[in-house]
């Protein structure tokens, strides 16, 4: 593909009209590839198309159709190898916790955390910013990652981007009836999996309540508290530790693997960060070596009904700290960031 032969005054300003499309776009992107890294890349390779063939684009729609057709192109072609992203729930029955064996699966398996910062565009409407949040928690990605890749594409740009059926049509070169036919046919698989995993139910911002229940979670699992932990967890909590494919179910099995093979958390501290529209931390360990705390996990909590239904912890950190702008080290005792 030739690169455009723009004056350059014009293409420096497509570079700040592109770029006030990035958010939004691996968004986007991220809800189609249930990856992060996935995701931005899509995003840089669809700036790059649209910068090259910027002389093509006639202006019969706007700026931001125009980009969300190259990205869902990208996006399309990504996934033509048929991978699907998953939570260990999807994959596996829980695992008793006489029996848990810490298996690893190839990065490519699991449905990756993302920063609200990088997929969640700043917005006054409420109504909006709330879809946004709720679009990318765990629960319902994997959902989308079970639809076939265009009713995932019809479903997110119909129903969380609020896109007209006309618009998603001419986007994907088809008929208004063909996508109000995928959207039908997505609406369905997703209402089959409305029981699944953990439903998360958090305002947005964080109630007293639900702000009263993290500090309770802080205090209980930095002081490994596992009488305060049991309090806080729903009986049928869920605890999740990619990259192994093990998963625990209930009070009685989380806390028991905490206290046996997870006991090298116990001292650890938490930083508090925004991930998939939902509360969460960072987990330093701590390095009985140095003094200091090691990058551990990032946390993501699913709270419901005053308890947290939910714990999944993404061990990968040399991957998921720089992604949320962490340092991979506290420096002592009071686990201050470096």
């Amino acid at each position: 593909m030739s690169e455009s032969t723009a004056p350059v005054d014009e293409l420096d300003d497509l570079d700040i009209r592109l770029e006030k499309h990035r958010t939004e776009l691996t968004g986007y992107c991220y809800r189609m590839l249930g990856s992060s890294f996935e995701a931005e890349d899509a995003v840089q390779d669809t700036m790059v198309r649209a910068w090259r063939s910027y002389e093509k684009f006639e202006g019969r729609s706007s700026l931001r159709s125009w980009l969300y057709r190259i990205a869902t192109n990208v996006c399309l072609d990504m996934l033509s190898a048929g991978n699907r992203r998953a939570r260990p729930m999807d994959l596996t029955e829980s695992t008793p916790l006489a029996q848990a064996a810490l298996s690893p699966r190839p990065d490519s398996t699991w449905l990756e955390p993302m920063p609200d910062a990088r997929v969640l565009p700043t917005t006054g409407d409420p109504a909006e910013a709330a879809v946004a949040k709720e679009s990318v928690r765990l629960a319902f990605m994997a959902a989308l990652q079970q639809l076939p890749a265009k009713q995932r594409a019809v479903l997110i740009l119909r129903e969380v981007l609020a896109w007209r059926a006309s618009e998603v049509a001419e986007l994907l070169d088809t008929s208004v009836a063909s996508v109000n036919s995928a959207l039908q046919r997505a609406r369905a698989t997703l209402a089959e999996r409305a029981g699944e995993g953990a439903d998360a139910a958090v305002s947005d911002p964080l109630d007293a309540e639900q702000q009263q229940l993290l500090e309770r979670y802080v205090a209980a699992f930095e002081g490994y508290d596992m009488a305060a932990l049991t309090a806080l967890l729903h009986e049928d909590a869920v605890m999740t530790m990619p990259p192994f494919d093990l998963w625990l179910r209930g009070t009685r099995d989380i806390t028991g693997f905490m206290t046996t093979l997870g006991s090298a958390c116990a001292g650890s501290r938490l930083v508090p960060v925004a991930v998939n529209g939902l509360p969460g931390f960072a987990q330093y360990k701590p390095d009985p070596d140095t003094g200091a705390f090691t990058a551990w996990a990032v946390q993501v909590l699913e709270i419901s009904e005053g308890r947290i239904t939910g714990f999944h912890c993404f061990l990968d950190t040399k991957r998921w700290f720089p992604l949320f702008g962490l340092p991979l080290q506290l420096d002592g005792e009071a686990g201050e960031v470096e």
